[in-house]
């Protein structure tokens, strides 16, 4: 597989796992308490932690060519 299409590939992932991950995040708010700190927790953890998972991704769309 060519680095061109493994990007490519890899770029349609990180779309289609943030579109989810954001749906996802949000769907699971109101459970969230209406206190700011507890708010201001949910969404600085879910707004970082979206980078952890996409790793793996990232790393096999650069590596050397197979």
């Amino acid at each position: 597989m060519t680095p061109r299409l493994r990007r490519a590939i890899a770029a349609a992932g990180v779309l289609v796992f943030l579109t989810l991950y954001v749906w996802g995040v949000i769907s699971l708010s109101p459970f969230i308490p209406e206190v700011w700190w507890a708010q201001l927790l949910y969404f600085g953890i879910a707004g970082t932690a979206w980078g952890v998972p996409i790793l793996p991704l990232l790393t096999w769309a650069e590596k050397g060519g197979e």
